[in-house]
């Protein structure tokens, strides 16, 4: 898929950060929008950032985790667009807790909007976009789907699992020679409202680290710009990539992670204990 005009792409988490940007640079480009988020008045903001650009949108309050909900959203999308081009399974949430301190209700809150909410988002997309000849699924992983950290356990698992469902994904794609392809994505430090909006358990504390001051210190590390993260999963989708880094952190980690893949383990340790010492 060499350009976007005149395709139709379908995006979660579309009211706020990359899926708003990939909204935005998708219909400066020409592609028709099927828009969803759990967020209603961030669906309207990016509407409204939107109306510029002559291309027909569409918005739908969604529940990822809802699997009838997404297969009804392919359904209405499809039917308004008459074809489906691309879908961007972009919606997620981050959890800080120790393996230790975390119930089985916030693991399954994680991997219900994290993992199951990519897998119904590609199993209710892919007939269509088989359909229109020339399709893509873009699923969101993380730098935390290549490297495992210290209390990100339950996102860790999910985004391993974004990471190994969509390579196999885009394997079986190949075989089929079908048209449509796939892309595993991998930012680091985006600048979202995700480490806002994270889950902090007190089981943290355990590790020296203190929930109250944990996001605003994640906060700090997120320097790559939405608007820049959406140009390079852009440009990765033209270029028909397999996976993409996005970030000089994300790069950085994946090469010590190659390198050491049994030891980077320790200097992550190390500079946690670190960072927790001087708050």
């Amino acid at each position: 898929m060499k350009n976007f005009k005149e395709k139709v792409a379908a995006i979660t988490g579309a009211g706020s950060g990359i899926g708003r940007q990939l909204a935005l640079q998708l219909a400066q480009q020409g592609a028709h929008l099927a828009l969803s988020d759990m967020n209603e008045q961030g669906l309207l903001e990016t509407l409204n950032l939107l109306k510029d650009y002559p291309v027909k949108v569409t918005l739908t309050k969604l529940d990822v985790a809802d699997r009838e909900a997404v297969y009804a959203w392919a359904e209405s999308s499809f039917n308004e667009f008459g074809q489906l081009n691309l879908i961007f399974n972009n919606a997620g949430v981050a959890l800080a807790s120790t393996v230790e301190g975390m119930s089985y209700d916030e693991l399954e809150w994680i991997f219900n909007i994290n993992f199951w909410g990519v897998v119904y988002g590609t199993k209710a997309f892919l007939p269509y976009l088989k359909q229109s000849g020339e399709g893509h699924i873009i699923n969101t992983s993380s730098l935390f789907g290549l490297t495992a950290q210290p209390t990100q356990s339950a996102y860790n698992a999910t985004k391993f699992a974004v990471r190994g469902f969509t390579e196999a994904l885009r394997q079986e794609l190949d075989m089929e020679n079908c048209g449509v392809s796939a892309t595993s994505v991998h930012p680091g430090g985006i600048r979202t409202n995700i480490a806002n909006a994270a889950r902090m358990s007190d089981s943290i504390r355990a590790l020296g680290m203190n929930p109250e001051r944990a996001s605003r210190s994640f906060n700090k590390v997120l320097k790559t710009p939405p608007e820049q993260a959406a140009k390079v999963i852009l440009d990765a989708v033209k270029d028909n990539k397999a996976r993409v880094l996005i970030g000089n952190d994300a790069k950085l980690l994946d090469l010590v992670q190659r390198v050491a893949p049994s030891h980077y383990a320790q200097a992550l340790n190390f500079f946690t204990k670190r960072k927790a010492k001087k708050k």
